[in-house]
């Protein structure tokens, strides 16, 4: 998921309060009112709220996005899985939203995504809503937000709530950035908490590299020990 889409809107902003020449001003209004940007990404495990999705195997995690000047995106992100017969081998997620600075240092973000099985069998796929608001003093930036997935037959006609609260902070003078997140996942049932510590690295502007330990209180439904603490590394490239 992105989470990843909320530099566009900084960026622009950036440009526009800094001195820039004639050349790069002409570039950037004829690039208009829509920007489309992507990544692609390669994980030694796909963790999704504390729990490998991918049998604690690499996958490979593309996403691209389009991106209107007003603060409203859509975009998609697809990652391998572990294979079983519900999901199959593959995920597919579609979104749409809106993110918006609605005072200094302070922006929302809220989308629908849809998650989507292509080949599962059975009730995969679901819709979950999600809003989230993130507060920038300095080189700190702190998130909370939350997901809530109404009841609908893939998840057992129950609505299931996800609540996370994450501190990011930017080392001064270095392209380092450190993260811990700790969520609590409500499965209507029962329920479990997941929580990771993170450290990125810009190695350019294009390309990121990233180093993470995560853990979660809950059983997989996937393979036996993939809840279990682990680390996991990362390097995407950004196109």
């Amino acid at each position: 998921m992105p989470t990843s889409l909320k530099f566009a809107g900084f960026t622009a902003l950036m440009l526009a309060l800094s001195p820039v020449s004639a050349f790069a001003q002409e570039e950037e209004a004829a690039s208009g009112p829509i920007t489309i940007t992507g990544s692609i990404t390669a994980v030694t495990d796909y963790r999704f709220r504390g729990v490998s999705l991918s049998d604690k195997k690499p996958a490979i995690q593309p996403t691209i996005n389009i991106n209107h000047e007003s603060g409203f995106y859509v975009g998609t992100w697809a990652s391998n899985l572990s294979y079983t017969p519900t999901y199959s081998q593959a995920e597919i997620d579609l979104y749409a939203g809106f993110t918006k600075e609605i005072a200094s240092g302070t922006t929302i973000d809220a989308a629908l995504v849809y998650y989507y099985y292509p080949k599962g069998t059975g009730d995969s796929d679901y819709f979950e809503p999600y809003v989230s608001i993130a507060q920038t003093l300095g080189p700190v930036t702190a998130k909370t937000g939350v997901h809530w997935a109404p009841s609908q037959n893939a998840t057992g006609n129950q609505d299931l709530i996800y609540i996370y609260g994450q501190l990011s902070a930017a080392i001064p003078n270095s392209p380092i950035t450190l993260t811990a997140k700790v969520g609590n996942q409500d499965l209507g049932t029962s329920s479990y908490w997941d929580w990771s510590l993170g450290a990125s690295l810009a190695a350019s502007d294009k390309v990121s590299i990233g180093l993470n330990y995560v853990d979660a209180s809950t059983n997989s439904v996937f393979a036996p020990g993939d809840s279990k603490a682990g680390i996991f590394a990362s390097i995407g490239y950004a196109f």
